[in-house]
């Protein structure tokens, strides 16, 4: 049975060129992870000290959301709560309506992608601009990200140069990397310059001291919140942590796990608001606390979207991140969509090997292949079970639990070794497309231990 991800995978793959491009440059971040991590000595020590951290602070959330938000408010911000995505959207929006902005500058954040923010407020005819170069080229192209760290991954320089030339008015042609990037600083210096107001998502927020700190290579959300003196970050509740003792595991974690760079080129620590400003926080739910009481699937929380996952994974890496249908794609993404939705995100779980390389390189020891698996086992219950292969397993059980009849079917095998092509490749055998049937033995496993075994009982 093809699913949504199947059919969209196969559509990525159309393009061999571009899809094995966007292969090879995923997996050298991967090499470039395992290159880095090898030179820390206590890479293994840091990833269990990361779970501990992670695990002691989801079931301590509460204390620590309450000691971060007094922390935040003896700091000068203002602290906001949000239950849902649509609260978060509106208290971004009161706050932007009641200073009169009009020019709305953003560094990347997830939390917004998964809150449909961008769009909400440019329908309320806000001027929001993206200030990450991979999020920017893709709001001028109009496409979500395909990649939580590397959002335009999948977008080659030469479609840049086509998009930059449409909006930026840049040489035709040109698809020279610092030629466009010094054309995206430039264009981007004037939206710095003029905004009225700044927002940043938020990589850890300190509840010991009430920071909020953001990692970034370009320097955007230092940027964009230095000329504004109305700043706003939001986050995900689950990105407490205790103190700068944790963080400091994180960081260390983080940037390595992500890109292969020790640290990000800036760990920037938002505390106070700027001089006759206002510092606003968000911290919003928006279904985490429901994974709290998920014993199969808490764990999640854990995650420090740093993206490893992805770069490691071979279904992501050959299908790209527009072949999932929630907004966060590869291991993390499947198993956030079913935490999600599991009705309406239950073609992600096919996206899975189960080769469980994702859990073996998370910063955060997350079994992120395991927990596929048990989505994968939950499927009958919400309706979502494949049918056919509910039939073909229901056939295997009845041949398998009747030895003759399994011996029957082991010495007839053979026979498709010689069957007429048309009739094993068809529209019928989904997984022969694009795939070879192996060759079946003339002699099973079963026949050949009985015979051995009995010709060594003789020799005795």
């Amino acid at each position: 049975m093809s699913t949504k991800h199947s059919k969209a995978a196969e559509k990525f793959l159309k393009n061999k060129a571009q899809a094995q491009w966007h292969n090879e440059t995923l997996w050298m971040v991967r090499e470039k992870r395992d290159k880095i991590s090898k030179e820390v000595p206590e890479w293994e020590q840091l990833r269990h000290k990361s779970q501990d951290i992670k695990r002691y602070t989801n079931s301590h959330l509460a204390e620590l959301l309450v000691q971060f938000e007094e922390n935040a408010t003896k700091n000068g911000a203002i602290v906001h709560w949000a239950k849902d995505d649509e609260e978060y959207r509106e208290i971004v929006y009161k706050i932007l309506k009641n200073h009169k902005v009009e020019r709305f500058i953003k560094s990347k954040s997830m939390l917004s992608e998964e809150c449909g923010l961008n769009p909400f407020l440019i329908e309320k005819g806000i001027d929001v601009v993206e200030s990450d170069l991979g999020e920017r080229i893709l709001q001028f192209m109009d496409l979500p990200p395909s990649h939580i760290v590397l959002p335009a991954i999948h977008i080659k320089r030469e479609q840049v140069g086509e998009v930059f030339e449409e909006k930026l008015g840049t040489e035709k042609g040109n698809s020279d990397p610092t030629y466009l990037t010094h054309a995206a600083r430039k264009s981007l210096r004037d939206n710095f310059l003029h905004a009225q107001a700044a927002m940043t998502g938020c990589n850890f927020a300190v509840a010991s001291t009430g920071d909020v700190v953001v990692c970034t290579n370009e320097g955007n959300a230092d940027m964009g919140t230095s000329c504004p003196t109305l700043n706003i970050a939001a986050l995900g509740l689950e990105k407490i942590v205790p103190n700068l003792e944790s963080l400091g595991v994180f960081t260390r974690l983080l940037a390595r796990s992500a890109t292969g760079q020790p640290i990000t080129t800036y760990t920037s620590h938002y505390r106070n608001p700027r001089q006759g400003g206002e510092y606003h926080i968000i911290i919003v739910d928006n279904g985490r606390s429901e994974l709290l009481a998920d014993a199969d699937h808490v764990d999640l929380l854990n995650c420090l979207r740093c993206g490893a996952c992805m770069n490691t994974c071979p279904v992501y890496r050959r299908s790209g991140g527009y072949s999932y249908t929630y907004f966060i794609p590869g291991p993390i993404g499947v198993n956030l969509s079913m935490a999600k939705d599991p009705r309406k995100y239950s073609d992600n779980v096919s996206a899975c090997s189960l080769c469980l390389s994702c859990s073996q390189v998370c910063p955060s020891r997350i079994d992120l292949g395991e927990q596929i698996y048990k989505w994968r086992q939950k499927l009958d219950s919400v309706g979502k079970a494949s049918k056919e292969k509910k039939v073909i397993s229901g056939g295997l059980k009845f041949v398998i639990e009747r030895p003759k009849l399994f011996n029957f079917a082991l010495k007839c095998a053979p026979i498709v070794n010689v069957t007429p092509r048309f009739m094993k490749y068809n529209g019928l055998n989904d997984w022969g497309k694009g795939r070879e049937l192996p060759e079946f033995a003339k002699e099973s496993f079963n026949t050949m231990w009985k015979k051995n075994k009995i010709q060594g009982e003789v020799k005795r």
